[in-house]
């Protein structure tokens, strides 16, 4: 029997009442992340060195062109 993932949220939620965040999950052979506020559209998947790459890149955004929207 499958038991159900366990999602944490990222520590930082842009505050409000917390729901503009990511929920992450580890699924043994990736990582699972998706969208706090409709966790029912899908998510995306990332091998875990992947994802430490993708989180780095999010963290210096000014390399890899990414930009936080206001």
């Amino acid at each position: 029997m499958l038991t159900p993932d366990t999602w944490t949220k990222a520590s930082y939620s842009g505050g409000g009442q917390g729901d503009a965040c990511v929920e992450v999950t580890d699924r043994q052979t990736h990582i699972a992340i998706r969208d706090s506020k409709d966790p029912t559209q899908g998510t995306l998947s990332f091998l875990p060195a992947t994802f430490t790459t993708f989180i780095d890149a999010v963290n210096d955004g000014s390399k890899v062109g990414l930009r936080s929207r206001p």
